[in-house]
This record gives C-alpha cells, sequence and structure tokens, in this order.
C-alpha cells in the first residue's frame, strides 16, 4: 500500500499545473530601461513583465544578465531556455518560439547635431558616410540584408557611441526606447543628435529555445494577454517608459 500511496503522490505532483521539472534558465542584457542590473539584480521593463508572468504560472526562473551575443546563442542551443527583450525578425522567426510582444521599438538613424545630411530613405544612406551598429544587433541584421555598402558593425554600443562623439563615424543606429540611455555611454546626450530616418518598427519578444515545450509556451501567452487585459501590463510599460506609446505593445502584428 505504501508504494502504491507513493506512486500515487509522485503522479499528482507530476500532473500539478504550474509546476515543471526543472527551473527555466532566462537570460537577457544590459539594455536600460528594458533589462539592466541594479545593485546586482536583474531589473527594468522587461524584467518586471517576465516576474509577473512566473508568479501567475506558478513557476520559477532563474534571470541572468550576460553579454547579448552569449545570451542569444544559449537560448538557441540550451534546452528549457529563453532569451528577453529579443526583436522579432524575419531572420529569427523560425529559430525561437515566441511570447509577447512586450515592447514596440521604432529604430532611426542619428547623426550629430548640424550635421547637414538629411534621409528620406535607405537609398540615400547608402550615399553617407560609415554608419556604426553593433553587429549582433536585429538592426544590423536588417541592414546587411540590404546589402548597405557604408554598414561598419562594431562590438557594442559603447564603441559606437564613443565613435560617433569622435566623429570617426557621421551615422549610428538606435531605438527610441533605449537612445538616452545609449548617448550615455559615449557621454552624449539627446540634445547632442538628431534623428534623420526612422527605417524600421520592431517588437520585443520573449524568444525560447526551439525545443521548449508549446504548453508552455501558449501558458506565458495566456498570462501576458490577461496582464493586458487587467491593467497590470500598460502600469509597468508607463512605468519604465513615462511618456512613450504604450499602447504599440497591447497587440501584435501577424508573424
Amino acid at each position: 500500500m505504501h508504494i502504491f500511496r507513493w506512486l500515487f503522490c509522485l503522479l499528482a505532483l507530476h500532473l500539478t499545473p504550474g509546476l515543471q521539472a526543472a527551473p527555466l534558465q532566462l537570460y537577457t542584457e544590459d539594455y536600460p530601461p528594458l533589462n539592466f542590473s541594479r545593485d546586482g539584480k536583474p531589473t527594468g521593463l522587461g524584467v518586471e513583465v517576465v516576474e509577473e508572468i512566473l508568479r501567475r504560472t506558478q513557476q520559477h526562473a532563474h534571470i541572468q544578465i550576460v553579454p547579448w551575443a552569449r545570451g542569444y546563442q544559449k537560448a538557441l542551443t540550451e534546452p528549457n531556455s529563453g532569451l528577453f527583450v529579443t526583436m522579432r525578425t524575419a531572420e529569427r522567426e523560425k529559430l525561437f518560439k515566441w511570447v509577447g510582444p512586450i515592447a514596440v521599438a521604432d529604430t532611426s538613424f542619428y547623426a550629430l547635431k548640424g550635421s547637414g545630411m538629411t534621409i528620406a530613405s535607405l537609398d540615400d544612406a547608402r550615399q553617407l558616410g560609415t554608419i556604426a551598429v553593433p553587429r549582433q544587433w536585429y538592426s544590423f541584421q536588417t541592414l546587411k540584408a540590404q546589402n548597405m555598402p557604408n554598414l561598419y558593425g562594431v562590438l557594442g554600443p559603447k564603441q559606437m557611441m564613443t565613435m560617433l562623439h569622435h566623429h570617426r563615424v557621421s551615422l549610428v543606429v538606435a531605438d527610441n526606447l533605449t537612445l538616452t540611455q545609449l548617448l550615455a555611454l559615449g557621454d552624449l546626450t539627446p540634445d547632442d543628435v538628431e534623428p534623420l530616418h526612422s527605417f524600421l518598427r520592431s517588437y520585443a519578444y520573449i524568444a525560447f529555445s526551439p525545443d521548449t515545450d508549446d504548453t508552455l509556451i501558449n501558458q506565458w501567452q495566456r498570462s501576458l494577454d490577461q496582464m493586458k487585459a487587467d491593467g497590470s501590463f500598460r502600469t509597468i510599460c508607463q512605468r519604465w517608459l513615462p511618456g512613450q506609446e504604450c499602447t504599440l505593445a497591447l497587440t501584435a502584428p501577424a508573424p
């Protein structure tokens, strides 16, 4: 009888909703205000959304801040892992399973104020000076697919902004959500630059490794949809992005 009771308890534990065999491993990068480290702990808009989903699903996860390239590779190859926030692009669509969106970003070319340059299209940008973009960014992948001859891949945003500050490149690429924080890496402020052309609107998601159980993906998406319906998502969004339009993140375009 004791053996049957033990087996029954084990089966009940396995079937209990909200529990999982192994904790999720989630990766994010230092990309404020969406995700970053404060006093040694992950925080930001994306982190708060993920933590609320974990609370609602009664699941557990280890959230680790790592360089983007490392997190991206781990989410591609490690079972039961994810990466946020990740821009959902055509190039990445089949590489991950997606939950979102949790943010919407408009990406533009930026030059130092008073540059005298004007850009109305990607063709115009091709005729100007060097465009610096971190080579692991989705915007670099997008521009590279457009065969931009003056695209220069750098190691990270600090190098990009420092090069702009010292006039070593003509243009950089940044999105409206993180512009202020990115400029600060190169000792610049929004008053020092001017946007020349917005060429990309992107939706940020939580990207899970391709072997992640579809049941978990559906559970996370339902929880996020509930957060959007009950207003808790908007509260988080407005806390981290005051003055930004959060409505666009409430619905997703067709993939």
